[in-house]
């Protein structure tokens, strides 16, 4: 037996009514409101007609724009049918949080706490977010508000005065 789009969302309806979904280069994916994350993850994860038990990314998409400046997107695996589903999770810049989903994936603690990192998204209920790359006191100097190096808003430069610059090679002139 396959498991089709038609399957996956005959699952998640009836948890989140309001899901959205798309298909791009065979790779499918659906749209759900944060607060509904938990459920349809442990639905997707439990119900034996689509066993996504692996997580295999997550990762964040800064659109730059004033609603819904972010996508948390999930990257999940069913071994069982052989197949990727992917889960983006629209998130507001004034309230930069998403719940954890480290209870339903435990490989969630090191994706999530890297998204943190270089997004700035909180994610609820993990055990231990903190930052992955960047040092705890990477912050801008004039502000003293966190950076976070994969937003749109995030320095070309990089900000002054908190990491070394690679030396700039003659042979290119003057930095501008």
């Amino acid at each position: 037996m396959a498991l089709t789009k038609d399957t996956i969302l005959k699952i998640v309806k009836p948890l989140c009514p309001e899901v959205g979904n798309y298909e791009h280069r065979e790779q499918f994916t659906i749209l759900i409101p944060k607060n509904k994350l938990l459920n349809v993850a442990k639905e997707l994860r439990d119900n034996p007609e689509t066993s996504f038990d692996m997580l295999i990314d997550i990762t964040a998409i800064d659109w730059l724009k004033p609603q819904s400046r972010f996508e948390v997107v999930y990257f999940l695996y069913s071994n069982k049918f052989k197949i990727r589903l992917r889960i983006k999770v629209p998130v507001e810049e004034d309230d930069c949080t998403c719940p954890s989903v480290t209870g339903i994936w435990e490989s969630a603690t090191w994706y999530e706490r890297e998204t943190f990192d270089m997004y700035g998204i909180k994610f609820e209920g993990h055990p231990n977010l903190r930052r992955f790359y960047m040092p705890e006191d990477y912050v801008d100097k004039e502000t003293g508000e966190p950076v976070y190096p994969l937003r749109k808003d995030y320095p070309l430069m990089g900000v002054p005065d908190t990491l070394p610059l690679p030396p700039y090679p003659e042979k290119y002139g003057e930095l501008q």
